[in-house]
């Protein structure tokens, strides 16, 4: 009979790296600057998170936490369908649905639970969703749901909009069909090709799923995001994203329609069966959302300054990709000489992913 804990007893991988000093995983930090952290009593360079217009120790936006603690309590002790509504995640909700110029946005607790909250719940037994192999996990996770309620399940190569096209002529017409992609995908910063994915979209009447996690707050008017940078916003159906990144905070939204956020509100199960985000965590967001709104500069500065790391990466010698996001992959080639550099970086005061 087969151990169910046999393979984790055979993983050692992670205890080698350890052994050799390279080990660059859970290194607790212990104080938090923004552009500058603590680590094993040093002061260390962030460059590897997500913090990306640096506003997770901006003063207003942790005065609003401290507020929200003060008023509402720690936590909310209730899903979103029950006991656990604020108004603040109310006023959050309708900040952004104004600001992507949506009818409604829906607020989930954490940025990869909103794609398991999403995915299978509207693509359900006959229907298909067509997903970027390159997507984030969360996708691929809210797939694997869709694909166990019996809805079928499409791969295109990685920002193939010729073999998206050959997957959807497959499907049968009449199929409710979801296309699934990144705005920004977060392996290499690749911008999506918005305006061919909605033209395929229209002519194969598939719904269209842009996840903006790494978008907002870094490309379209005022970071935006994905379809503000190409003028698409009417065009995209439903747009998710996180709080983790530009909103220096913790949970997730997805806008669109009104009636589908409707929908999603009363059969989510991710929605309903979890505790509704934190008060902290909410008015942190509300927070950011003042800044990015009142000082958009800063979306500007944060691509001059992944511009300039990208020029001088280059001029280096290293193997840059181009691209004009916020994620400057930096390609290795070898996870042995990867890890070695990142000691190398990190014994130079640079933390790096």
């Amino acid at each position: 009979m087969l151990d169910l804990f046999k393979k984790c007893y055979e993983f050692t991988r992670a205890d080698e790296i350890k052994a050799l000093g390279i080990y660059p995983y859970f290194r607790p930090i212990e104080e938090n600057e923004g552009p500058v952290v603590q680590i094993e009593g040093r002061k260390i360079v962030m460059a590897g998170s997500n913090n990306y217009l640096g506003l997770t120790a901006h003063p207003k936006v942790k005065e609003a936490a401290l507020k929200a603690v003060e008023k509402y309590g720690s936590g909310c002790s209730g899903s979103r369908y029950l006991t656990g509504t604020l108004d603040l995640h109310i006023e959050l909700e309708a900040r952004l649905a104004k600001f992507f110029g949506t009818e409604a946005v829906l607020l989930y607790s954490t940025g990869y639970q909103t794609a398991q909250g999403i995915i299978p719940t509207l693509v359900q037994r006959g229907d298909y969703v067509i997903s970027d192999k390159d997507n984030h996990a969360c996708i691929v996770a809210g797939q694997i749901m869709a694909k166990g309620a019996t809805a079928s399940l499409e791969r295109y190569k990685h920002m193939d909009l010729n073999d998206l096209e050959r997957v959807l002529k497959k499907i049968p017409a009449d199929a409710g069909k979801l296309i699934v992609s990144d705005g920004v995908f977060s392996t290499g910063g690749s911008i999506v090709d918005l305006p061919h994915l909605v033209s395929l979209a229209k002519k194969y009447n598939a719904k269209l799923l842009i996840d903006d996690a790494h978008s907002v707050g870094v490309i379209g008017k005022g970071g935006r995001g994905t379809a503000s940078e190409f003028n698409l916003e009417k065009e995209v159906d439903l747009t998710m994203g996180t709080f983790s990144k530009t909103f220096a905070s913790l949970g997730g939204f997805v806008a669109g329609p009104e009636r589908v956020i409707n929908y999603l509100k009363h059969h989510s199960p991710a929605l309903i069966f979890s505790a509704s985000p934190t008060p902290a965590s909410v008015a942190a967001a509300l927070a950011a959302l003042d800044i990015l709104e009142q000082e958009p500069w800063r979306v500007d500065k944060l691509i001059r300054n992944a511009n300039k790391v990208r020029k001088e990466l280059t001029e280096a010698g290293f193997n840059i990709p181009d691209g004009r996001t916020a994620i400057v992959p930096v390609i290795v080639g070898d996870d042995a000489l990867a890890f070695k550099m990142w000691r190398m970086l990190y014994d130079s005061g640079i933390f790096v992913n």
